[in-house]
C-alpha cells in the first residue's frame, strides 16, 4: 500500500467570511507532489480546514495509508479523541447534545478516507514546518483572491 502525505489548512478573513483552503500531498516520489486550493465566498475557518483535508483525499485513486498533518486541532482531534465516533454514536449530537457543526463536511470526509489506513498528525501552525506554511499560502492566496473579486 502506497504512502501518501498530506499538508492541509484554512484560512478565513472573518468568521463567517471569505475563507480559502490549501493542500499539499505527496509520496514517495518527489515528481508526484500536487498543490491544490480553493474557497468559498462565505465561510468559517472550520469548513475551509475540513475541505483542505477532504479535497486532497478525495483525489486519491486507489486505498492508501495517509498521513494527513494539520494544524487544526478541530480536525485532528476529532478523529484522535474520538469526537466523531461519539458524534455519530449520539446521531450527530456534541456531549452538550447540541448539533455538530459541519456535519455535511465530516460525512463528506468519514467517505472519502473509507478504505484508507489514516495517521493523524497536528502541527502549530505558523511555526515554520515548511509544508504547513506552503499549505497556509495556498489557503490565503485563494481566500484573497475570493475578496478581490
Amino acid at each position: 500500500m502506497q504512502t501518501v502525505r498530506i499538508y492541509s489548512d484554512g484560512a478565513c478573513s472573518g468568521n463567517p467570511g471569505p475563507g480559502g483552503w490549501g493542500a499539499i500531498l505527496q509520496c514517495d516520489d518527489p515528481a508526484r507532489e500536487k498543490e491544490i486550493s480553493g474557497g468559498e465566498p462565505h465561510t468559517t475557518n472550520n469548513r475551509m480546514e475540513l475541505l483542505a483535508v477532504i479535497n486532497a483525499v478525495e483525489l486519491l485513486k486507489v486505498k492508501c495509508r495517509i498521513d494527513i498533518f494539520t494544524d487544526s486541532q478541530y480536525v485532528c482531534e476529532a478523529f484522535r479523541k474520538k469526537w466523531l465516533a461519539n458524534w455519530q454514536k449520539n446521531n450527530w449530537r456534541t456531549a452538550a447534545k447540541t448539533p455538530v457543526k459541519n456535519q455535511d463536511l465530516w460525512e463528506r470526509l468519514l467517505a472519502a478516507l473509507a478504505g484508507h489506513e489514516t495517521a493523524w498528525h497536528w502541527i502549530k501552525g505558523h511555526n515554520e514546518h515548511p509544508e504547513n506554511e506552503r499549505a497556509d499560502r495556498l489557503a490565503v492566496r485563494a481566500r484573497e483572491r475570493l475578496k478581490s473579486n
